[in-house]
């Protein structure tokens, strides 16, 4: 069986049991390898099951029922601690309370037969598909020892040495092993056991799992490393991934892409977008967050991109009546945060889609009896079409189906002889861990005999010195290193800013060859504060960088697009004229005609820019400033005739009433 896959980045076996029993002499096990795309199928013993574990290291082994792979729970314990690093036992109808694997698969659309190798197959599609929970019976944290490889007898002056050379081995590796956590970044605790000579054994506890360890378990000559995992109390189940809630979608597709995921209570959950991502990254991007009902776009009709991402989760399609303007779309996000106007956009459409939902939503949550998840009975009401009452029927069912295809999932009882067997072997553990204790006494005793003889609390002191030593040096040549770089980001960012003070410089040094009726000393020239588009945060930025005072002659880029409150925002400023390219919006300019400020086009006035700053000719303002003012004279008067039109109109009309 091959272990490459297309689909998944490692292979999932699906077991169940075939004939016989495990707990007897020969059970055979159907079993199906899943790779994403294609299933390979196979009838094996116990033994040959777990040698091609040991030889594919399968990402997963899912089954219905934990025991059937271990006659009791200390036979599953062992069973967990002999699989590789990399794979999990994953039991897909469930934790503590399993149900019957023929619900899960027709809940999550997976095909189901009762034959085994069919119940296999829908375990491995289940558990590929992340359903199920993961059966664990040992914590992420790990014991690596180093220890001495070999007894160091007692007597005798050759003896002496050949201790000290033991001891001075294990103290060498146990230091090659706190080198690979610390380059490994991994956090541990060392509890050392010194001796004469350098270390008993150090004992280090470390919160990774064996396969993050950059140490491996082996015995050379004087010194051996073991690796252990910490055992739980028992036996916990962790689900594979966690409950995603349904959602709603709005997506702004284009060369950028952009995604919003909002909550059935109306909370922004997450906003992103990218130019580079592909459809395959955004649906990925999308599941990690939610499982979406509704899916929204800010236009009509709905584009093929999104219909395409619409299908893909078989979600309902919202669209509003007509494209979704500029000011309602930033109106409406006004409260949440977002990067870019694509961004923008994709939030806007999920919020309006949510907002036309409302009292849909409202009208369901009433229906439901308490306990009753609310987010599939909407998804299922929204998306499906179907009726409240029927879900929540159907859903009934569901719960009432019989027990017929419920697997046992207890242990059984173990017989008389089997207790026997099981208790002889526990006592013999208990014995051989009693004869290591002991052995473990008479070697510390000798040991402590030594080191008093030979008085090397001196020698331990100095070397301990030498570690503090190493140690502090090591943090200077870190905090060195972090002081370097922080120096070169500085240098950088002076350079920068003097780049800048030279382009500031070169603007009073503008050749003004295009200005012909400007003296030498430069007179006659206005400062032009320059904003890039007619919107509040733009204004904003503006006046961060440069300020915007009253009487500063402003020049908008893209005067388009401008609602009420933009239009206030600038008048709060009371710029001296208001320079603009493209249209303005009937509101903006009615609310600046208000305040009487002057706005012009920029064309009528010759300007040279250098970076964000802008100058331009005092008589060309003059010109724009006066034209205003007499469009402002003649469309009061306009006003004012139409005012008086108006009242004649009335009046004639009051009489002609009499």
């Amino acid at each position: 069986m091959s272990t490459r896959t297309s689909a998944l980045d490692a292979v999932v076996f699906g077991v169940d049991i075939q004939s016989g029993d495990v707990r007897g002499d020969a059970p055979s096990y159907a079993l199906a390898v899943y790779d994403g795309d294609d299933v390979s199928r196979d009838v094996v013993s116990h033994r040959k099951l777990r040698r091609l574990i040991d030889d594919e290291e399968p990402a997963i082994v899912a089954t219905d029922n934990m025991y059937e792979l271990a006659a009791d729970k200390d036979q599953l314990i062992h069973f967990l601690g002999s699989l590789p690093a990399d794979t999990r036992l994953v039991q897909v109808t469930g934790a503590e309370q399993p149900e019957p694997l023929s619900r899960v698969a027709k809940r999550h659309g997976i095909p189901y037969g009762k034959e085994p190798m069919k119940e296999a197959e829908a375990a491995a599609r289940l558990a590929a598909h992340n359903v199920g929970h993961e059966v664990s019976a040992f914590t992420d944290t790990t014991e690596v020892k180093v220890s001495r490889g070999r007894s160091t007898g007692s007597g005798g002056w050759s003896e002496d040495r050949y201790t000290r050379r033991i001891h001075g081995s294990v103290r060498k590796r146990a230091r090659e092993v706190e080198s690979a956590l610390e380059e490994a970044n991994l956090e541990y605790e060392r509890d050392v056991r010194e001796a004469y000579g350098g270390f008993a054994n150090a004992v280090f506890t470390v919160e990774a799992r064996p396969s993050d360890i950059p140490v491996s378990r082996n015995r050379s000559g004087d010194v051996r490393v073991e690796i252990e995992r910490e055992r739980r109390d028992g036996i916990e189940f962790r689900p594979l991934v966690k409950r995603r809630d349904h959602v709603i979608v709005g997506i702004d597709p284009g060369t950028t892409t952009a995604v919003a995921i909002v909550s059935l209570e109306g909370e922004v959950l997450d906003v992103w977008s990218s130019r580079t991502s592909d459809t395959a990254e955004v649906i990925e991007w999308i599941v990690e967050r939610g499982r979406p009902i509704i899916v929204a776009a800010d236009v009509t009709p709905i584009p093929e991109t999104v219909e395409k991402f619409r299908r893909s989760f078989d979600a309902a399609a919202w669209t509003p009546t007509r494209d979704l303007p500029i000011d309602e779309k930033q109106h409406r996000t006004r409260e949440h945060h977002y990067e870019n106007d694509h961004q923008r956009d994709a939030m806007a459409a999920a919020l309006y889609a949510l907002d036309a939902h409302e009292d849909q939503f409202e009208r369901i949550a009433a229906k439901l009896p308490p306990g009753m998840d609310r987010g599939e009975v909407t998804a299922r009401v929204v998306a499906g079409e179907e009726s409240v009452e029927a879900v929540l029927r159907d859903l009934r069912d569901d719960e009432g189906d019989s027990d017929d295809d419920a697997t046992e999932h207890e242990p059984r009882e173990l017989t008389a002889e089997e207790k026997r067997i099981n208790s002889l072997e526990r006592q013999v553990e208990r014995l051989q861990s009693h004869v290591d204790t002991l052995e473990g006494r008479l070697e510390d005793r000798d040991e402590r005999i030594n080191e008093l003889e030979n008085s090397l609390s001196g020698a331990r002191r100095q070397e301990r010195k030498e570690v503090r030593k190493d140690r502090e040096v090591s943090r200077l040549e870190r905090k060195a290193n972090r002081l370097e770089l922080e120096r070169d980001e500085a240098r950088e960012q002076v350079e920068k800013l003097e780049k800048k003070v030279e382009r500031m410089k070169a603007l009073w040094k503008l050749d003004h060859s295009n200005f012909s009726d400007v003296s030498a000393k430069k007179e006659g020239l206005v400062p032009v504060k320059v904003v890039e588009k007619f919107t509040k945060g733009a204004i904003r930025e503006a006046d961060d960088q440069y300020g915007i005072a009253s009487g500063d002659v402003v020049y908008i880029r893209d005067a388009s697009g401008a609602g009420r409150s933009t239009a206030e925002l600038m008048a709060e400023f009371d710029p001296r004229v208001i320079l603009k390219d493209g249209g303005l919006s009937e509101i903006a300019d009615e609310i600046l005609f208000e305040a009487e400020i002057p706005v012009g086009p920029a064309d009528d006035v010759a300007m040279q820019e250098v970076d964000e700053l802008a100058v331009a000719r005092e008589d060309d303002v003059e010109a724009v400033i006066d034209d205003w003012h007499d469009r402002a004279k003649a469309r009061k008067r306009d006003r004012k005739a139409a005012m008086v039109d108006q009242l004649i109109s009335e009046h004639r009309a009051g009489n002609n009433g009499v």
